[in-house]
C-alpha cells in the first residue's frame, strides 16, 4: 500500500511538473513576438525549464525506477491535457 502511494504522490508529482514545462513554454510562444532577441529568450526559457523539469525527476527518483516511470507517465498526461485545452482556442468556426 505504501509503495502505490509513493507511485501516486509521483505521477501528481509529474503533472505539476508538466503543467509548469508547457504552460511556462506556452507563456514564452505568446510573449516571443514582442522581445528585440527571440532566439536568446527562447534559449534562455528552455535552459530554465529542463533545468527544473530534470531537477524535479531527479528528486521524485529517489532511486526507484517505478517512480521516475510514474512521473513520466503524469508528465505525458499533463501534455495531453493542455495539448486538448490550448489546441481549442486555436480552431477557427
Amino acid at each position: 500500500m505504501e509503495e502505490s502511494l509513493r507511485l501516486a504522490v509521483a505521477f501528481s508529482a509529474g503533472m505539476a511538473l508538466g503543467a509548469f514545462y508547457f504552460l511556462s513554454l506556452w507563456k514564452t510562444l505568446q510573449k516571443i513576438a514582442d522581445v528585440p532577441n527571440p532566439g536568446f529568450v527562447m534559449f534562455r526559457s528552455f535552459a530554465f525549464r529542463t533545468v527544473v523539469v530534470l531537477s524535479g525527476f531527479y528528486l521524485i527518483m529517489g532511486n526507484s525506477w517505478e517512480r521516475i516511470v510514474a512521473a513520466l507517465a503524469g508528465f505525458i498526461v499533463m501534455r495531453e491535457i493542455l495539448t486538448r485545452l490550448k489546441g481549442k482556442a486555436r480552431e477557427v468556426s
